[in-house]
């Protein structure tokens, strides 16, 4: 993937996304990071000149460009990029690939096209302007971040790093991003219009080393049938102990706790465009009844 860094970028719209992808990168998930620049000195916001490739990797219709927003009391100010820039984003995303950005980073987008016709956000502080500039985008108000045809999204500076959490889970799955979130010390969020705490960090608010290990289990493996009995014999406890256990952290049993987690992907399939059957065969339904069951509760 590669960050293309624009002058007076905020360092927080950079880090909080490269965090998580370097992390994503030592965990195993084969992430290889570029910082790109249309000149290998770019002063940041906060005072850092941080250096940069002036050439592109070779990237393919897996990997991501992501734009780290700059200083923009308003947007015109900085973030001009040149056209043979705004054409490498262009090619990039009509090739199959990904762009996102953060923050006042949608306008780099905007001036490559790639905001005609489709939903987006940015910092509040200029979102009127953004909807002014590109009358043909549709500016969605009050939300994290937003996806549309692999063009992401996201407000203002920390909300990258849940924008980054989102793509990790979309291609690697909730566990993923779990586990990426609970490194970084931070809540597993998503779009502003859907539930903003992952399942995976709203019930791991207790002390319990035997059910956060069962926990890690159930997150990694929450598509799989799961009895009890393996879950307690890999907890080295009996499963009276671990319900018992379980339930006094959660106040749910293992089985609901992994159906949460399954309803809680399901959920954002659905929202991505698949139907509900292919929803509930992806996070481990044999048929959609007990997924429409489930959320309907």
């Amino acid at each position: 993937m590669a960050f293309l860094l624009v002058p007076e970028l905020h360092l927080l719209d950079l880090a909080g996304p490269a965090q998580v992808f370097s992390t994503a990168a030592g965990l195993g998930y084969g992430y290889e990071l570029a910082y790109v620049a249309e000149r290998p000195s770019v002063p940041a916001a906060q005072g850092v000149t941080l250096t940069a490739r002036v050439d592109w990797p070779e990237l393919g219709r897996d990997d991501l460009i992501l734009i780290p927003g700059w200083r923009a009391p308003r947007l015109r100010v900085n973030g001009r990029l040149a056209p043979q820039t705004l054409e490498r984003l262009r090619a990039h995303h009509a090739a199959g690939g990904t762009v996102a950005s953060v923050c006042a980073g949608a306008d780099a987008l905007g001036q490559a096209g790639l905001l005609d016709g489709r939903r987006c956000t940015t910092h509040h502080a200029v979102q009127d302007e953004l909807a002014r500039i590109y009358p043909r985008a549709r500016v969605v108000r009050d939300v994290l971040y937003v996806v549309d045809d692999r063009v992401v999204t996201s407000a203002g500076i920390a909300s990258g790093i849940d924008l980054a959490l989102h793509l990790i889970a979309a291609r690697h799955g909730p566990g993923a991003a779990g586990r990426i979130a609970r490194e970084m010390v931070v809540y597993a969020r998503r779009n502003g219009d859907e539930q903003q705490e992952s399942a995976m960090l709203r019930y791991r608010s207790h002390l319990s080393d035997v059910v956060h290990r069962v926990q890690d289990i159930i997150d990694a493996r929450f598509d799989e049938p799961l009895p009890l009995a393996g879950l307690a014999a890999a907890a080295g406890v009996s499963e009276r102990t671990l319900t018992r256990l379980f339930g006094e952290a959660t106040g749910m049993t293992p089985l609901r706790y992994q159906q949460r987690l399954r309803v809680e992907r399901a959920e954002h399939l659905i929202g991505q465009g698949a139907t509900v059957e292919a929803a509930a065969r992806a996070v481990g339904f044999q048929d959609a009844r007990m997924l429409r069951r489930l959320r309907a509760r």
